[in-house]
């Protein structure tokens, strides 16, 4: 890491704990429409110490931090939950701003990428659907029907995180319906509100609807119009632009996930040390509360490691070359993940289970981690089935 990322790193760090922490019971305890307000006051100030936008380059107002850079970056914004929103590289936009910048031509830029970089406006994509398993995304019932020089777009999508007050989407839908499983299906911009756009609503999420960028909606395309121009990359290309945007999607997620386990980890330890569970006895002391702590430390820097060498990898070698890797940490670090934050949870007792602190909040949002951009099971059954491979040539030639 060069002297100059370094120092960013630590200007990202007294920002989050100097800052952001300070503000987290305001913004954790109030409604989208309170604390909006509020962040954008926050983001001002992130983008006055020079941490906007970090993963872009200078010339669209980043940093231009390399993947493995802001891999390292994305762990110190982990800390807060509103760390990569404040510095407006956060889920959903920071994969349409990739895809937008990587895709899109120049029309499309002006309209959607520019106001997205500059924070001016929100995105959301529209791919997960109600009727259909997320694990074969080859079974879209999302339908754009060509006519004329329009799409009509039919569909019903959930899970379209922070479309709740965002100015467009990214939608996935069938464009050839006769080709290739992954040559069926495009990617087209949908203004948001375009006539027959719907959100249905904001989806309770372990008993919080949230709001704004924090929300995961239902909505509904009935026959939504929109010219064929909005279409990023040629007609069937949908899920080779899904690719490059779920690669690196991963890394962020990942070192995000890993802030938010350092964090935890950092609150686990506090209290170990503070709560008296008799009279001169420290929760410290136990055994238990001892392995909790040894072997979250030691998880937690196994999976910093993961996912930097995965990063390495994909900046070296591409995405298709790495893509074991990849599938290795998304795994391997939503695990530590869930088992970090249980054993800071269990470590505060009934102090873990309320809001006064963010590890249930953390809690409830971050569970979904073994399921999105893939379910476990999925990514160890093709884990495994690559691993067997040489081993089934090998008895299948000599049977």
């Amino acid at each position: 890491m060069s002297e100059s990322v370094e120092t960013l790193l630590e200007r990202a760090r007294q920002f989050v704990h100097e800052v952001l922490i300070p503000r987290e019971a305001e913004l954790l305890h109030n409604d989208w429409p309170i604390i909006e307000p509020l962040l954008d006051e926050l983001r001002a100030q992130a983008r006055a110490r020079g941490l906007w936008a970090p993963f872009l380059s200078r010339e669209h107002g980043g940093a231009g931090l390399s993947l493995e850079q802001f891999a390292r970056l994305s762990e110190v914004l982990g800390w807060s939950p509103f760390g990569h929103y404040v510095c407006n590289c956060q889920a959903p936009d920071v994969g349409n701003m990739e895809l937008l910048h990587q895709f899109g031509t120049a029309e499309q830029q002006a309209q959607w990428f520019v106001p997205l970089s500059r924070g001016e406006i929100r995105s959301c994509f529209a791919m997960t659907e109600p009727d259909n398993a997320g694990s074969d995304p080859t079974r879209l019932s999302t339908r754009a029907v060509r006519d004329g020089n329009e799409y009509v777009i039919t569909g019903h999508k959930w899970f379209t995180s922070s479309a709740d007050g965002a100015a467009f989407t990214i939608v996935m839908a069938v464009t050839n319906p006769d080709a290739e499983p992954h040559a069926r299906a495009s990617q087209i911009v949908v203004p948001i509100p375009t006539p027959g756009f719907t959100l249905v609503r904001n989806i309770s999420v372990m008993g919080e609807s949230g709001g704004g960028w924090a929300s995961h909606a239902e909505v509904r395309f009935d026959e939504v119009r929109v010219p064929v121009t909005n279409r990023l990359g040629d007609e069937g290309a949908g899920f080779t632009l899904a690719q490059e945007r779920l690669g690196p999607g991963r890394i962020h997620h990942c070192m995000r996930w890993i802030g938010i386990c350092e964090r935890v980890f950092d609150l686990m330890c506090r209290r170990a040390v503070s709560r008296e569970v008799s009279r001169g006895e420290r929760l410290a002391s136990k055994q238990a509360v001892q392995f909790w702590i040894a072997d979250s430390r030691i998880e937690i820097h196994a999976a910093r490691l993961m996912v930097l060498d995965a990063a390495s990898r994909i900046s070296r070698d591409g995405q298709r070359a790495a893509r074991e890797e990849i599938a290795y940490i998304k795994v391997f670090v939503a695990n530590v993940l869930q088992r970090v934050l249980d054993r800071a949870l269990q470590a505060h007792g009934a102090l873990g289970m309320t809001d006064d602190t963010p590890i249930a909040w953390w809690f409830r949002h971050e569970r979904a981690a073994r399921i999105y951009d893939g379910a476990d099971e999925v990514h160890k059954s093709v884990i495994a089935r690559r691993a067997l491979a040489p081993y089934l040539k090998a008895a299948n030639s000599s049977s």
